[in-house]
């Protein structure tokens, strides 16, 4: 069988929530701030979005 080159980068799915816009990680910090100073329930899931976000950027 012949060898066969894939580039994996292209054929894995993303691991980013796909409801939050990019933005740098001071822009997501900044927003996941305000999101949380607010103590609006009806904006949880927003926060868990951008606490995932910025999760994937740690690991």
């Amino acid at each position: 069988m012949p060898d066969v080159q894939v580039h994996r980068s292209e054929m894995a799915p993303s691991i980013l929530p796909a409801d939050v816009p990019e933005l740098s990680d001071d822009e997501c910090l900044a927003c996941l701030a305000r999101a949380v100073e607010t103590h609006d329930s009806a904006r949880l899931d927003e926060v868990a979005a951008l606490i995932g976000r910025l999760a994937v950027t740690i690991e």
